[in-house]
């Protein structure tokens, strides 16, 4: 029977904070960000009278690219990981994923035995920190976790 201790043990943490990474990315999603919120404006508020849809749109653009502007923190466990965001925690065992796969920006783990559609929803994205000093390490310790990659 494995020891508790030595299964919260952390094997390897970062921290992903894309939005101070890429000052230039950031400064052009910014820039997108205060567009659509003008455009949403112009056509709820001015055109509608309906101020419940410019909250909601607002709402719904927020949420969706709050992964790129607030730190994540990943901790990797033998058993399984932690992905805490500032105000969520989510954590996976490795044998929730089937597969992995990964591109310059970090690594997606998926719930398939071969990598879908889905994956985006289903799956867990792991970014890399800007220096990606970690990949190497993250991809060989996956390979031994997650046969399939």
């Amino acid at each position: 029977m494995p020891d508790e201790s030595t299964e919260k043990e952390v094997l390897f943490t970062w921290t992903s904070f894309p939005v101070v990474d890429n000052p230039k990315k950031s400064l052009l999603a910014t820039l997108v960000i205060c567009f659509t919120a003008y455009i949403l404006w112009e056509i709820a508020i001015v055109k509608w009278d309906q101020p419940l849809y410019y909250v909601l749109g607002i709402l719904v653009l927020v949420i969706s690219l709050a992964p790129y502007f607030v730190p994540t923190t990943y901790f990797f466990y033998k058993s399984g990981l932690l992905v805490q965001y500032p105000f969520v925690k989510v954590e996976k065992n490795y044998i929730d994923f089937g597969c992995f796969y990964y591109d310059k920006l970090g690594i997606l783990l998926s719930t398939y035995k071969q990598p879908r559609r889905m994956d985006v929803f289903r799956g867990q994205s792991i970014r890399f920190s800007k220096t990606q000093a970690e990949k190497e390490q993250i991809i060989s310790f996956l390979k031994e976790k997650i046969k399939k990659y």
